[in-house]
């Protein structure tokens, strides 16, 4: 039997929680809920791949057609019942404009887009941290780039507003593990960039990977998959991000905390008037 595959994402949910990790990858609960910051990930995402479609045709569509098409995907994919608003100071609209924001300040920042050549989209790397293929990995990786220099780019886009220290981010394992998966097609020896663009505040962080450090992350990601493997209770792990977990109303820790402070047992759920919208940041 093969083994099983792993992410940056399931990792990562282990390490924020392992109660939610259990929910998630263990027993499997369905979620049929997402953020609406994973919402407005998603659309931003979907557009910067069709853009470069059209780009790789010589076909650069202007700013006001990347905007439309962002507004037809929301539109197709909104449903209001499945997309949750933690942060009820801000309203959907507020959201919907916020992911027009990235897509604007990214378009103006690169266009015509001709500084570099994309080499893949949305591409689905699988891959193996060992020889004996035990510890196995895959992801996507929003656009693999070669760069003028000839060096190979992983790129990725975030939304989010806060963008990482360079301390944190040159300790990235996502983009890293990703460079680990290209290395047998383009070549351990190749030169490798690791590019975040953060289409809010519209600034682009750069980081490399030499061997000793992907080394010591493989080691590393070997030792949390053992630790993954070993578990036999999922501790919750009580935190920031509870508030956005999709498993809030099962959760026993944030049910002990709810009795606690008295409120109901699961959340209630209603609509309620939207908020004053506040405005966004000038472009």
């Amino acid at each position: 039997m093969a083994a099983e595959i792993y992410s940056h994402s399931r990792l990562s949910s282990f390490e924020d929680c392992p109660k939610k990790f259990e929910y998630r990858y263990v027993l499997k609960v369905p979620s049929d809920t997402e953020s609406i910051e994973g919402f407005v990930g998603k659309r931003a995402h979907e557009v910067l791949e069709r853009l470069y479609e059209f780009v790789a045709k010589d076909m650069v569509p202007s700013l006001g057609k990347v905007i439309d098409r962002y507004r037809a995907f929301w539109d197709q994919h909104w449903n209001s019942q499945r997309v949750r608003i933690v942060r009820t100071e801000n309203d959907v609209n507020y959201y919907r404009e916020l992911g027009e924001h990235c897509l604007t300040n990214y378009y103006r920042r690169f266009y015509p887009f001709d500084a570099d050549e994309t080499i893949a989209l949305e591409e689905h790397l699988r891959f193996s941290l060992d020889e004996a293929k035990q510890y196995r990995i895959q992801g996507f990786v929003d656009r693999i780039v070669r760069a003028k220099d000839g060096a190979i780019e992983i790129h990725d886009y975030k939304t989010s507003a806060r963008v990482p220290s360079q301390r944190k981010l040159d300790r990235d394992r996502q983009l890293a593990l990703y460079q680990m998966g290209l290395a047998s097609r383009f070549g351990a020896d190749r030169p490798m960039r690791l590019v975040w663009h953060y289409l809010a505040p519209n600034q682009t962080r750069v980081s490399t990977r030499n061997a000793e450090q992907l080394d010591a992350l493989r080691e590393e990601t070997i030792g949390l998959i053992d630790r993954i493997r070993v578990t036999t209770e999922f501790e919750p792990k009580l935190g920031p991000l509870c508030r956005w977990c999709e498993f809030a109303d099962i959760c026993p820790a944030q049910a002990a905390q709810r009795e606690a402070r008295g409120e109901p047992p699961h959340p209630v759920d209603h609509p309620d008037p939207p908020p004053p919208r506040r405005q966004l940041p000038l472009l």
